[in-house]
């Protein structure tokens, strides 16, 4: 069967074939930047719908195996959806909020029928689920296209949808039947996929409303790279916080979900390497591993032996990671992003990680979500800050008139892909996005028959 991971890797590629009406000479002068009010827009959406992801895989996890943190992760599954409102209310008012709210928030509630009717192995219940789901993919795809006055045609955006919600599913079941590596495979494809859907849903945006965002556009290069270091950066947290909760649970899938980490890894090498060279990539995968992803797992296994000094001697790894870090991206840079200000970012990013993990293991699940919430988002001002250093750096990479063989590659889903600048029709997104979706339901349905 092919794998959902080679149709969805050019999908990242995509951007949204629109006129950029209204775009001035001025602005396409510019030096190249990632603060824009387009790119910050699509950052923002980025954020959110990835972090919905995340969210709900874990919410439906948790609440099958009846964890003692499932309430925690359904109560932040809902509040990621309230946070969209008002995101949604700056473009399109109260009014439109409201109503995309209503859509979004009740959906949520489907998830509980699914993992009821898992539990209770009903098939009626089931079918029951999914066609709420298939409801809500309709209304919701009818919305997008209203909103957007067709910039985002309701075809795409209910292919779009469509493929997230069942690869929300796949991840579910797969977890479900004790399928670990295809349900952490085709996660990382669910997640890399909520960054095609928020680049589609920009781009349809900004040229609905384009003296709204200063009209600049959300697709340029730089826009790009800011949005491939952030869906490294956030999945990097989501995969260590997770991790270390799977560790001190000693869970079947740990290894797993480990394996995911080596995988989000591998493909910051490739970024790395693709912009600095291949002794910029290997000194990056030293200074990661070693006193980094290593102390973390050293944090677990000391706080399941009780040993306070080997968890204060893991921290303390921890914040030389941070120094260590910090010092090669500023170097690498050239102190675009100054060592001092890299070195207290990742000592931050470490701190919410172990956070989290601390109220997990106190048994404090509000507290841990919050900090979940807290360290995801952070991410995303780490991506900011990064790309815009980079591009700082090398502006002639980054032109919006640069070809893709002109530009450093990011790495993006194990690959080498040049930065995502090519423009595809909404039909091609349509097309892609709708074969992805037969592939999705293919492979449940040889799954069941097995």
């Amino acid at each position: 069967m092919m794998k959902i991971r080679k149709l969805l890797a050019p999908a990242l590629g995509l951007s949204l074939l629109v006129p950029a009406f209204g775009t001035t000479v001025q602005a396409e002068e510019m030096k190249p930047t990632v603060n824009t009010p387009a790119a910050q827009l699509r950052a923002d959406l980025d954020y959110l719908l990835s972090e919905h992801f995340v969210l709900a895989v874990t919410a439906m996890t948790k609440s099958y195996d009846g964890a003692k943190d499932a309430e925690a992760a359904n109560k932040a599954l809902d509040q990621n959806a309230a946070d969209m409102t008002p995101a949604i209310a700056s473009v399109y008012g109260e009014e439109g909020a409201a109503e995309f709210e209503r859509i979004f928030r009740e959906h949520n509630n489907y998830t509980a029928d699914l993992v009821n009717a898992a539990k209770g192995n009903d098939e009626n219940a089931r079918a029951e689920a999914e066609k709420e789901v298939a409801a809500f993919v309709e209304e919701f795809s009818t919305f997008l296209g209203t909103a957007t006055e067709g910039k985002l045609p309701k075809e795409a955006a209910e292919e779009a949808v469509k493929v997230h919600e069942a690869q929300v599913l796949e991840v579910f079941d797969n977890y479900v039947e004790g399928d670990y590596k295809e349900a952490n495979e085709t996660f990382r494809e669910g997640y890399k996929h909520m960054y095609v859907i928020s680049d589609a849903l920009a781009g349809a945006i900004t040229t609905q409303m384009p003296e709204k965002f200063e009209n600049t556009k959300s697709d340029t290069p730089a826009a790009d790279l800011r949005s491939a270091l952030n869906s490294l950066a956030a999945e990097h947290f989501a995969l260590a916080a997770t991790g270390m909760q799977k560790g001190f649970d000693q869970t079947e899938d740990y290894d797993f979900v480990s394996w995911s980490e080596d995988a989000n890894t591998a493909d910051f090498k490739a970024a790395i390497g693709s912009v600095y060279g291949e002794e910029g990539a290997a000194q990056f995968e030293k200074v990661w591993q070693g006193n980094h992803i290593n102390a973390q797992a050293e944090i677990v296994a000391a706080t399941l032996e009780g040993d306070d000094t080997k968890i204060s001697e893991a921290k303390a790894k921890l914040d030389q990671f941070a120094m260590d870090f910090g010092t090669f991206l500023g170097g690498a840079t050239a102190e675009n992003l100054p060592a001092k200000d890299a070195q207290a970012a990742i000592k931050q990013h470490e701190a919410l990680v172990t956070q989290t993990f601390d109220q997990y293991v106190a048994g404090d699940y509000d507290a841990a979500y919050q900090s979940f919430r807290e360290g995801y988002k952070f991410m995303f001002g780490v991506g900011q800050n990064l790309g815009n250093a980079i591009v700082t750096q090398m502006p002639d990479k980054f032109e919006a008139s640069a070809m893709p063989g002109d530009m450093p590659k990011t790495g993006m889903g194990g690959t080498s892909e040049s930065l995502p600048v090519s423009a595809m029709t909404f039909a091609g997104l349509g097309s892609l996005l709708a074969l992805t979706a037969v592939v999705l339901f293919r492979r449940k349905a040889a799954n069941q028959q097995q």
